[in-house]
């Protein structure tokens, strides 16, 4: 087990009603079970968490990206523009 910071940005920190988080995450963890995980601790989030971009360690992370130990995750709300 590793412990990880989780950053929330924007609509996401509204929706967790917290603007960070330490979470004891399982070592060889992908993106794609960290959300599984944060939909568990931030129930609220989980409308969002299918678009929502990640990044591990200030890199965008795809699902299958495995999460080293003491990574830092940030989330962030899907963006729109033109």
């Amino acid at each position: 087990m590793s412990l990880c910071k989780v950053l929330f940005f924007a609509t996401l920190k509204d929706r967790a009603g917290v603007r960070q988080s330490t979470l004891e995450l399982p070592e060889g963890i992908t993106v794609r079970e960290l959300k599984v995980i944060l939909q568990e601790h931030f129930p609220s989030i989980k409308p969002v968490l299918p678009n929502a971009l990640i990044a591990v360690n200030r890199e965008y992370a795809l699902d299958d990206t495995p999460i080293p130990s003491e990574a830092e995750i940030a989330l962030f709300p899907p963006v729109s523009g033109g």
